[in-house]
């Protein structure tokens, strides 16, 4: 395919689940059997067409280091330099792929989950789905917080009107913390916008106009990355900003859960890696010490949290906090290599982390529970299922053989030349995640049957995991078994635009360091 239908292809994956969506919102008269079908569409496209970008992506032709580049004018250019550009480079293009298969697998879980209002729940999940596929594809940084914006409203509507547990109150403390996670960071954007001098928004102008004599001055990138830092950190759950977090996951529908915590939770570090370091690389080497200590608290300290919880989606909530606390690891090392141990950590992360929570509700269907000490046994009624949880288990802890091993390894040893003690702590969280990992498997398959459990599986007798179930969890555990085989299929892309991107950060650090 020539660029131009490649461009329209990237277009066409953000623009797929939005066009479903509006469909969905002013089709009432549409049977439920044709809704279901669009809403499939809506999600099997953007993943046909993010597996093709990813296939092309090294043979395409590079404007800036961005393929498939492609600008829309929406009038807004000359008067505020704001325009729709979409584009992909190497740090993109594997969240933007990981957000399409996540996207996929919730919204086949969501298509089956037999919700009340499934029309309306299926429109907001697409409208969600392409705002998180817009943020990724997005190079002009007003549309990346825009498609950000756009994915977030959907998941306070979801959590409050199809939520279990505390709804209200979840989806009301997610919209406090959010808002003003938000809020920082947009400030953050438009006082580098504004300090920068660039003619527009996007991320080429801004990287051209900050490179060399144009960099911003060490005082003001140490503010400015502060907002964005504390920004970002509030919309990833960075400790102590992080309890709207486990809230919000337990009290999401599972599709929700699936989205937020594998991709939508991802902009912030995302934001880190793409924007804030190549920008203000002096900002960040003030802050990243503390930022160190922050995600070491996200490791060790709401990791024996996530230890202590009898309930398993609580379980898979915390856990979720604690692992991203590797992801600001790498970005506090401030290096190539820690950079790209965080982009795979955050690929493994959405994938490992939406299977979970896919499996957990699972679990419950079959249990009626998700106490844990009300569970055991379930391996004989439903091994295949038994089977899957297992394996998305010891992905999440970053066993070797799958995706999530290649993030924590590099992040581990990119840390490793800058502090020993703090990677022997970071070390900690793989042995937090493995107690609480082994023994949640060991609770609920393995052990004699409780009583109350065997009176709820008389009472509903279901089978083992169905097909509908089966299909989302292979797509995502057969893309950690290839990446956990393959990782060279996302190293490759990430390594030449890192290379590109992270050296003139190095070298502005060392100097620092000199003086």
């Amino acid at each position: 395919m020539n660029d131009a239908t490649l461009q329209l292809l990237l277009q066409l994956a953000v623009a797929t689940p939005l066009a479903g969506g509006l469909i969905l919102a002013f089709g009432n008269l549409l049977p439920k059997r044709v809704c279901k079908l669009i809403a499939f569409v809506g999600f099997l496209v953007p993943l046909l067409v993010a597996l093709h970008l990813w296939w092309a992506y090294a043979a395409a032709p590079k404007t800036s280091g961005y393929a498939f580049l492609s600008v829309t004018d929406l009038g807004l250019s000359r008067a505020v330099g704001i325009a729709l550009k979409l584009g992909l480079n190497g740090i993109s293009l594997p969240l933007f792929v990981m957000a399409a298969l996540v996207g996929f697998a919730a919204g086949v879980s969501a298509l089956n989950s037999g919700a009340e209002r499934l029309k309306q729940y299926l429109m907001l999940l697409l409208v969600m789905h392409g705002g998180l596929l817009g943020v990724f594809a997005s190079v002009d940084i007003f549309f990346f917080y825009f498609f950000h914006e756009f994915a977030l409203i959907p998941t306070f509507i979801m959590v409050g009107l199809w939520g279990g547990r505390d709804r209200t109150y979840a989806a009301m403390k997610m919209t406090i913390y959010l808002t003003v996670g938000a809020m920082l960071s947009l400030a953050g954007l438009i006082a580098i916008y504004t300090k920068s001098g660039a003619a527009s928004f996007d991320l080429i102008n801004l990287r051209l106009a900050l490179a060399g004599d144009g960099a911003l001055l060490a005082s003001l990138q140490h503010h400015f990355f502060g907002l964005l830092l504390f920004g970002f950190g509030i919309l990833v759950s960075l400790w102590p900003f992080h309890t709207w977090a486990p809230l919000g996951y337990g009290a999401a529908p599972t599709a929700v859960s699936m989205l937020h915590a594998g991709v939508l939770k991802k902009f912030g570090l995302y934001g880190l890696v793409q924007i804030a370091l190549p920008l203000l690389p002096l900002g960040a080497q003030d802050w990243s010490q503390w930022l160190v200590w922050l995600a070491l608290a996200n490791i060790v300290i709401i990791g024996l949290v996530t230890m202590a919880q009898r309930d398993l989606k609580q379980m898979i909530s915390y856990g979720s906090v604690m692992h991203v606390g590797y992801g600001f690891l790498g970005v506090a090392t401030l290096t190539t290599l820690g950079a790209g141990g965080a982009v795979l950590f955050m690929v493994a992360h959405g994938l490992s982390v939406a299977l979970l929570f896919l499996l957990g509700q699972e679990v419950l269907v079959r249990t009626g529970t998700f106490d844990l000490t009300q569970m055991g046994g379930l391996v004989k009624r439903a091994p295949v299922l038994a089977a899957f949880f297992s394996a998305a288990m010891l992905a999440s802890i970053g066993l070797p053989g799958f995706a999530g091993f290649w993030g924590e390894l590099t992040i581990f040893l990119s840390l490793w030349t800058i502090s020993k003690t703090v990677t022997a702590l970071a070390l900690l969280g793989v042995v937090i995640s493995a107690v609480y990992g082994l023994r949640a498997v060991a609770k609920i398959f393995f052990g004699e049957e409780t009583e109350l459990h065997a009176k709820y599986a008389a009472a509903h007798p279901t089978a083992d995991l169905s097909w509908s179930a089966r299909l989302p969890a292979l797509v995502l555990l057969a893309a950690l078994f290839f990446l956990g085989f393959w990782p060279k299929a996302l190293t490759t892309p990430l390594n030449a635009t890192l290379g590109e991107i992270y050296p003139a950060i190095e070298a502005a650090v060392k100097v620092v360091a000199t003086q």
